[in-house]
């Protein structure tokens, strides 16, 4: 999600950007009072320049807040899920081939956009995945929601947010008024961010681009705008032409852990401590800096993580979002998975392994989600309930020892 200075430290569920759904009734004493705040923001609007009719357009038919979003505002997986568990929801097989297969289709744009801004084409086929899914996720009925509605409720509702919320709702009106989508049309995620790669209204009036030259900046239904937007913001965030974002590495023993997290180090400082590249290669960027983190825990594989790291951070200012993006565009360009083992404590199932988990979960009446592979809070809860059934460990873990039991019930 493009939030950029705004609002960079809030994500999205299941690094989508995008919530199921519609608006959900309220009592009417609030629905009364959501009212009567929509009725009173038009005053705000108007020093904005925002015409009576751009705001009735936007708000025609709106008469009750979305308590889904406030749903979502606070169940966000950057902050809440296992590093693994969220890598492997969106570093899989499908994303990889998929990202392969429209590298090939948008090859065209790829290279003009490369030229223009300097940002890796695997980088933004990664944003492009974890957003929406290469946009698949937008095409779903009733994936997202009416902007409006999602940011009034938010200023109306959610203190921590409210200021955030009205600054995003008087760029969304601007948007709408300048012509540059029409207000039927204005829907996304909860906090408003817009389109393919996910722009919330504010980046999107600073960094939304028109690459194709039709005169419009069309995020949501122009793919080659939508990747060059990114681009583009991920530039002016002084991305690093020709450099990676960072690396996997293996940490010597004895190494001092006060250097966690600490700047001021290089990639040949690492390389002289004794820190390698579990794969063998050496390490480029010699010169570059870079920060040394341990994203699992110090059991875990290490990482040096250099400025693009950080510049990917503008888009969601999560190091899960970034890894993934990083990884993710790695794998696209055809790189191995990450070698060293998490600190899992089980042995995980790989994506064909997770289908079928869900297939027999559902066969036994435990799940009823879709069979997507994608092991989020449904499929856990389905795993917790069925080792509770058998006497198992109830700790929802997606292991082998979980499918082996599956497989023989």
């Amino acid at each position: 999600m493009a939030f950029g200075k705004a609002f960079n430290h809030f994500s999205k569920i299941v690094g989508l950007g995008l919530l199921l759904g519609s608006a959900s009734a309220g009592n009417s004493l609030a629905d009364a009072g959501f009212k009567k705040w929509i009725g009173g923001f038009y005053s705000v609007a108007a020093k904005s320049g925002i015409s009576k009719k751009t705001y009735n357009s936007v708000f025609a038919g709106v008469s009750e807040p979305d308590e889904l979003v406030l749903e979502r505002a606070n169940f966000q997986p950057e902050f809440t899920s296992q590093v693994w568990d969220y890598l492997d929801a969106r570093v899989t097989k499908f994303t990889i081939a998929r990202g392969q297969e429209l590298r090939i289709q948008y090859k065209k744009w790829f290279d003009i956009i490369e030229r223009k801004y300097g940002v890796d084409r695997d980088i933004l086929l990664a944003i492009w995945s974890i957003e929406t899914i290469y946009g698949e996720y937008l095409t779903r009925p009733n994936s997202t929601h009416h902007i409006g509605q999602a940011l009034a409720t938010l200023a109306y509702k959610d203190k921590r947010r409210s200021k955030f919320a009205r600054e995003q709702l008087i760029a969304a009106l601007k948007i709408v008024q300048n012509g540059d989508i029409s207000a039927d049309k204005l829907r996304g995620s909860w906090a408003g961010a817009m389109g393919h790669t996910q722009f919330i209204p504010t980046s999107y009036q600073a960094w939304a681009v028109d690459i194709d030259g039709d005169g419009r900046r069309d995020v949501w239904d122009t793919v080659p705008d939508a990747l060059a937007s990114s681009a583009n913001l991920l530039m002016k965030n002084k991305w690093v032409r020709g450099q990676t974002w960072g690396y996997e590495a293996v940490a010597p023993r004895g190494f001092k852990k006060s250097m966690i997290d600490k700047s001021g180090y290089k990639i040949r400082d690492f390389a002289k401590m004794g820190f390698k590249r579990p794969n063998g290669k050496p390490f480029g960027n010699l010169n570059s800096n870079a920060v040394l983190k341990f994203p699992g825990g110090t059991n875990g594989p290490a990482f040096l993580m250099m400025k693009n790291f950080y510049v990917i951070k503008r888009y969601n200012n999560a190091d899960k979002y970034a890894l993934a993006v990083g990884h993710l565009a790695d794998r696209i360009a055809g790189g191995g998975p990450i070698i060293q083992q998490w600190p899992r404590g089980y042995v995980p199932l790989d994506d064909d392994e997770r289908f079928e988990a869900q297939k027999h979960l559902a066969r036994l009446g435990f799940y009823d989600g879709e069979i997507d592979g994608n092991i989020g809070s449904g499929s856990r809860k389905s795993i917790k309930d069925f080792q509770k059934k058998v006497g198992m460990k109830v700790d929802g873990h997606p292991s082998r020892e979980v499918l082996d039991r599956l497989r023989k019930s």
